[in-house]
């Protein structure tokens, strides 16, 4: 199976996000290539993505799906890629920053890679908020191994990111052996709970703006700004999900800045002021500067 590709798109450059933690179980990045398990009705299908002078090529290692999981797969790579989005204003706007001007010249055809399960993606956010990003790799990966489904294939382990059903049920001392600190196991419970009854899902926040979908968010126990705006940046791909707070981005500014100190709020928002309905992708650029 092919994927045709936009113009604006480095196969190279999603790859080397996609590779850079060890403990990462939910893909595995090997050979210029990446496997990934998803799950559909009870069945976990193994694809593999790599690149041609054409496109995409999307394989089955394991066997041949049939057209509505081929389907199922092309649209997931569409989405985990964000292939649908027009990058051409972004770039034009960027290479008249003197900030980001290198930097999408030097990454040109990096797109956010993102998480089309919103459940995943609010609780990842939550495992990471406030800790160092390999802590928060370990924390997933202790979780990942202890709740979610596991496929193996040529002696290589794939997994799917555990359900809200699986999740809610989990007592708070079970999360607490694995190194979850209290409040990120009320959290994740919390954000299990609401999707089991109704009070959050992809379905409901799809095709609402930004501001409202944040509010909808935000009324969660756990789920703050930062959380909210990343969620938003990575599962429904708004271009203008301003995840402020961010301390990556506040080092990358720093640094990029020649600052003595971390930015404050303010002159982040002063810094990203020109980049108005593309913080999402301005802050990923200044991210891949770190």
């Amino acid at each position: 199976m092919n994927i045709a590709l936009p113009p604006e798109f480095s196969f190279k450059e999603c790859l080397h996000y996609l590779g850079r933690s060890p403990r990462e179980l939910l893909h595995r990045v090997e050979g210029g290539a990446v496997y990934k398990l998803i799950g559909h009705e009870n069945e976990k299908t193994l694809f593999k993505v790599s690149s041609s002078g054409l496109g995409l090529v999307v394989d089955f290692p394991i066997a041949e799906p049939g057209e509505e999981v081929k389907k199922e797969v092309e649209q997931y790579i569409i989405d985990w890629f964000d292939l649908d989005k027009d990058l051409k204003p972004f770039y034009e706007m960027a290479a008249r920053d003197p900030l980001l001007s290198g930097l999408v010249e030097r990454h040109y055809g990096y797109r956010i890679v993102g998480q089309p399960d919103l459940y995943e993606s609010l609780v990842w956010a939550v495992l990471g908020q406030q800790i160092n990003l390999g802590f928060a790799y370990a924390l997933k990966q202790r979780f990942v191994k202890e709740y979610g489904k596991k496929l193996v294939f040529e002696g290589n382990e794939y997994f799917l990111f555990p359900g809200p059903g699986i999740v809610a049920t989990v007592a708070m001392e079970d999360l607490l052996k694995i190194q979850f600190s209290r409040q990120k196991a009320r959290y994740t419970i919390g954000i299990s709970e609401a999707f089991l009854d109704g009070t959050v899902s992809k379905q409901k926040l799809a095709g609402l703006p930004l501001v409202e979908a944040k509010e909808k968010l935000m009324k969660i126990k756990g789920i703050g700004n930062w959380t909210a705006n990343y969620a938003l940046m990575k599962t429904f791909r708004f271009p203008d999900a301003f995840p402020l707070e961010d301390a990556g981005l506040g080092n990358a500014l720093r640094s990029l800045l020649h600052l003595h100190g971390k930015p404050t709020l303010d002159e982040v928002r002063e810094v990203f002021r020109p980049y108005k309905g593309w913080e999402a992708y301005a802050t990923l650029y200044l991210w891949r500067a770190l």
